[in-house]
């Protein structure tokens, strides 16, 4: 037996180490441990219900919208608010451009270089490059000028955008043709673009991005016109089709060169979706959203309704206080308390969430499922396309691995581009049929409530107490990092990525390439 460490694990949002036993070249334990404290919910006491939707956001770069929302939605709960139409549309319009955004940024910048070397792009033969295009229906670029960049950076010693690799390593696919990683690497570089046409979009809406300005307890102060519009839903078009001419094709190319991470890295197989994406009445009743609400446990591939009352979250490995134990977020505590890293003891600064006792992945494989088996049309018509392709047709449960949780990310990522234009046309609509409104006022200065959302990475709430003087004293936010990357319960049960991490082999434990894969693909 040997320990393994990734520390700091590259390329994710916040501070992670991960530690791993491998005997006989398979991991047989991990500890995954957060090593930012945050401490927002300490930084919100006192605070007026609004300063929340500001102050939350900062705890994510890459998923503000989504903390927004969040809170936003907390605060609307416990003052009463129910916001009109035109807000709702508005915020499934921001919400989708940033799950655009990061499930982009996350497959080519974050996560592919795990499965593509790029300097084996420099074997490609340009010719082939552009019949393997066509054969695989991917986009084309100019390949040839693609090439001659990268074989400059090589030849300079210098890999700019492509450093902190293992490239060359033996657990990348001996057998993908080079042209492959060619046209890789060139949509590589289209992805910075395209990701940040989203981005764009959000700055038109909410001000800036990251941190947008816009969607406060009552609605949106955005009040859109037809040109703004106009101008988004052109931006939003250029994103999907692209999404349909290149991130698919390209998924879908190169996951049968990776058809081994069907076997390995499923986890505990219990998953967790509160629902985003709100239709009409979405902001009460979860169940009309776009995207629903569910929890599928191990085995039975049958979603429940989700209940917020089965959360509880567990501190016996991390640095809190015993006062912030077994407590639902609702009346939860953060009063942290830092000892030493100790795996036998504590180790992470994040806490241990539980959903009616078991540990709960979320992401976007949790809400493909969920949707999936609860026979939302669009999403049952593009993953019924990806199995086939696996050779998996009408075989779900296959989804439940690494592979599954890469192609379920970019699955995803269509099907929201295609209700983007839809919820834009439909905001046109009604502008032009007049009497739209976009704010509502509080009917109540006291109370609490719960935002439930979905962020890209997955579930995520915002509790919010408000007190009589109208300010926050209760704050609570479990993430989908606290489901993916918690540490051990009080029976000493894994967490989500913990878990995953058992059986994944490892070619090299001083290069623990394959343990990256598993970790990034939660998007931690």
């Amino acid at each position: 037996m040997v320990r393994t460490v990734i520390d700091p694990v590259t390329r994710i949002e916040g501070h992670l180490r991960v530690e791993c036993e491998v005997v006989d070249g398979k991991i047989t334990d991990a500890w995954v441990s957060g090593g930012l404290f945050r401490g927002m919910e300490i930084v919100l006491q006192g605070r007026k219900p609004a300063d929340a939707y500001y102050v939350a956001q900062r705890i994510c770069g890459v998923c503000p919208i989504s903390h927004g929302h969040a809170s936003t939605m907390a605060a609307e709960a416990a003052l009463g608010i129910t916001i009109p139409d035109g807000a709702r549309v508005v915020r499934n319009i921001i919400e989708a451009a940033q799950y655009l955004h990061s499930h982009i940024l996350w497959f080519y910048t974050l996560a592919a270089l795990d499965y593509i070397d790029p300097a084996e792009a420099l074997k490609a033969d340009i010719g082939k490059t552009y019949d393997l295009a066509q054969a695989a229906g991917t986009s084309t670029a100019n390949f040839a000028a693609v090439q001659s960049k990268l074989k400059a950076l090589v030849e300079g010693g210098q890999l700019s955008i492509f450093t902190n690799g293992w490239f060359g390593h033996p657990a990348y696919a001996k057998k993908m043709p080079p042209e492959l990683a060619l046209i890789a690497v060139a949509h590589y570089l289209e992805a910075l673009e395209l990701q940040a046409d989203a981005a764009r979009i959000i700055a038109i809406m909410g001000g800036k991005f990251p941190h947008f300005m816009t969607s406060l307890p009552g609605g949106t102060a955005f009040v859109p016109d037809e040109n703004k519009l106009d101008d988004i839903l052109f931006r939003f078009q250029r994103v999907r089709d692209w999404i349909y001419s290149t991130m698919i094709p390209d998924t879908l190319a190169i996951a049968p060169f990776y058809t081994d991470a069907l076997s390995y890295g499923g986890g505990h197989g219990n998953f967790l979706a509160w629902g985003v994406f709100n239709k009409k009445g979405g902001e009460v009743d979860r169940k009309q959203r776009y995207l629903p609400e569910g929890a599928i446990f191990a085995g039975d591939l049958k979603p429940q309704d989700s209940d917020e009352a089965k959360v509880l979250e567990f501190v016996k490995h991390s640095w809190y206080t015993d006062e912030s134990n077994n407590l639902n977020p609702a009346d939860g505590k953060t009063t942290p308390e830092f000892t030493d890293y100790n795996v036998n003891d504590k180790y992470t600064w994040a806490k241990a969430a539980r959903y009616d006792g078991k540990p709960m992945e979320a992401g976007p494989l949790s809400r493909m499922l969920v949707a999936y088996l609860r026979g939302v049309p669009e999403v049952k018509s593009v993953v019924d396309l990806a199995l086939g392709k696996l050779g998996a047709s009408g075989k779900p449960e296959v989804l439940v691995s690494l592979l599954g949780r890469i192609a379920a990310r970019n699955l995803e990522a269509a099907v929201v581009a295609d209700w983007s234009l839809q919820w834009v046309t439909e905001l046109i609509e009604a502008i032009k049929g007049g009497d739209v409104s976009y704010f509502a006022e509080p009917t109540q200065s006291a109370g609490e409530g719960a935002g439930l959302w979905e962020a890209p990475r997955g579930a995520l709430g915002h509790w919010m107490t408000v007190g009589g003087q109208g300010r926050i004293t209760e704050y609570q936010v479990c993430t989908p990092s606290t489901w993916d990357n918690g540490p051990r319960d009080e029976q000493g049960v894994r967490g989500v990525a913990e878990e995953a991490l058992v059986g994944t082999p490892i070619v090299d434990v001083e290069k623990p390439l394959e343990a990256c894969r598993i970790v990034r693909s939660f998007d931690p």
